[in-house]
């Protein structure tokens, strides 16, 4: 079975199950919840499911941390409930992708028990070496690699006698893909997947399974990710990702990559040989941060929409966008990018821009009803292990105040608050007590209370996701960027056969004053989107509202 691109005509909603729906009144969200909220996710127009792990985990990293690829997390449910979630969704026409965590697995999987003898075959699965010497005698790393959790990257396991390789927690031990019998393994879990009636793939950390031969230290050391550079998009991972590919060529299966620090040159060579169909970049991303969501700065629109517009522009016809402002790795969009006293109106605006480009849509839970960060008011109460790693990091710098206040606008716990589905207890997530904090403005922010609001958030991204399934102009019209250097604006127009469709959207919090392009007399196109109502125009202009958005169609 060949490929069908059914991911270009999709819209994929993703779930991160610990915190979507508690179905049994343990606190936890699970796979019985995500049961009883299919017709909800049809209802927004989603044609598909990505679910973060599901599988069982010691959740040092909240389920990136696999222990066994074959299985539920009892956590979440068995297979049972999940095959019975699997066929909902197919009878609903919402496919399932699950995610694929194989640059690394738990400490606690079976392989890296077996693999803790020298002797065994398993210890060839993992990157253990032995330790380095200084010229005092005293012992070192293999290598100078950072953890992009903090520390280093290598831990010595004292009845082994050697170092194992962690690019991320000590938790996590880096799978050696150089090893053919791993690629067997995870050729074999794809299938395994996939047998069961599983669509695809997001594949975690993907771009990181291919290390360097010897694994060389990376000079100059960097003041953070020191090793990086070695291993992102490293020597063999054509070859790599290739071989997954024809592993499951039998099967209509799209595979998502994620790729942080890939540049976008090389991104496209991925998406052009098909090896993978989309890729997350966090380019996009990084419009209010240098390098990691923690060196918070003030959010840029011209470097947010210089990032949109390079992947839209390389990837047109070469390539798929994988289009998303939210996901399980980010704080929330509207306290980021947008304004929580203009929470309605930059959600749209937000929504709209992204919503709107050439590619595959992801909406992140709660994305859709404009859930914000949760401030919490000490650091040790957020419970994520990249949180508390950076905190450590920067307390060597920085007041406690000061860590604080990083940690409140940047931890992607904030992502990872209960799903706020009522104004009752505990938001209606659960029956039980939470695992984790509600954010107390689920009083005002929740799906209840917007399902009956035609002008709510979340009916205006049922209305957007309609109008991308009806109107191909979005899914296969040209992008041409106007105004790129403007501070305020960013406004792009998609074209196809002759009809265009002009997207202006304010991303700042005050007046502006906007003048249309020459191209477009707004008079003539009709506005077809909108956030604030009185809309008039005089001379093919007109002053803007804090984020206000304006999309036209001409035909």
């Amino acid at each position: 079975m060949s490929n069908s691109e059914w991911y270009k005509d999709a819209v994929i909603y993703q779930i991160w199950p610990r915190s979507f729906c508690d179905g049994n009144g343990d606190g936890i969200g699970d796979l019985y919840g995500v049961y009883a909220k299919l017709d909800y996710i049809k209802s927004l127009g989603a044609d598909a499911i990505w679910f973060s792990p599901l599988y069982p985990s010691p959740n040092f990293d909240f389920g990136y941390d696999v222990s066994d690829y074959r299985n539920i997390n009892p956590e979440y449910g068995d297979l049972d409930i999940f095959k019975k979630v699997l066929d909902g969704a197919h009878e609903r026409g919402i496919r399932v992708l699950m995610d694929l965590v194989v640059n690394h697995t738990s400490t606690a999987h079976e392989w890296f028990r077996l693999g803790r003898d020298r002797a065994d075959p398993h210890h060839d699965y993992y990157f253990w070496r032995e330790s380095r010497r200084y010229r005092d005698g005293s012992l070192k790393p293999p290598n100078n690699w950072d953890s992009l959790f903090g520390g280093s990257a290598w831990e010595y396991d004292e009845e082994v006698g050697e170092y194992y390789l962690h690019v991320f927690a000590p938790e996590q031990a880096d799978l050696n893909h150089d090893n053919p019998a791993v690629r067997r393994e995870v050729a074999d879990i794809m299938r395994f997947w996939l047998d069961m009636g599983v669509d695809g793939f997001r594949e975690d950390a993907i771009v990181y399974i291919s290390k360097p031969r010897g694994l060389p230290d990376e000079l100059p050391k960097r003041l953070a990710a020191t090793g990086l550079r070695k291993y992102a998009a490293g020597p063999n991972l054509h070859d790599y990702l290739r071989f997954y590919r024809n592993a499951v060529s039998g099967y209509d299966c799209c595979i998502i990559g994620e790729a942080d620090a890939v540049p976008l040159g090389k991104a496209v060579e991925f998406l052009e040989n098909g090896e993978l169909d989309m890729m997350f970049t966090f380019d996009h991303m990084r419009a209010d941060c240098t390098g990691t969501d923690f060196l918070r700065g003030r959010f840029s629109v011209k470097k947010f929409k210089r990032a949109l517009s390079a992947w839209q522009t390389a990837l047109a016809g070469k390539g798929w966008n994988a289009l998303y402002l939210e996901n399980h790795d980010h704080a929330r969009i509207i306290s980021r990018y947008g304004s929580e006293d203009y929470r309605t109106e930059s959600g749209k605006a937000l929504a709209a821009v992204y919503m709107l480009l050439q590619g595959t849509p992801f909406v992140y839970q709660g994305q859709e009803i404009g859930m914000t960060n949760l401030r919490l008011p000490r650091i040790d109460m957020y419970p994520d292990v990249l949180t508390r790693g950076q905190a450590r990091k920067a307390l060597k710098f920085l007041s406690e105040d000061q860590v604080l206040r990083l940690t409140q606008e940047s931890e992607r716990d904030s992502a990872r608050t209960p799903m706020q589905w009522s104004d009752g207890p505990n938001a209606g997530f659960t029956e039980g007590e939470p695992w984790f904090y509600v954010n107390e403005n689920c009083r005002s922010v929740n799906v209840e209370a917007q399902e009956s609001d035609p002008d709510s958030l979340l009916n205006f991204y049922r209305e957007l996701i309609a109008f991308r399934k009806r109107d191909p102009i979005v899914r296969d019209g040209t992008y041409t960027e106007y105004l790129p250097q403007s501070p305020n604006f960013y406004v792009y127009c998609r074209e196809l056969a002759g009809r265009r469709l002009l997207v202006i959207a304010s991303l700042v919090a005050k007046e502006t004053y906007f003048t249309c392009p020459e191209d477009f007399r707004l008079d003539s196109g009709e506005l077809i989107f909108k956030n604030h109502d009185l809309n008039v125009t005089v001379n093919n202009a007109f002053t803007a509202r804090p984020y206000e958005l304006r999309v036209y169609l001409f035909e």
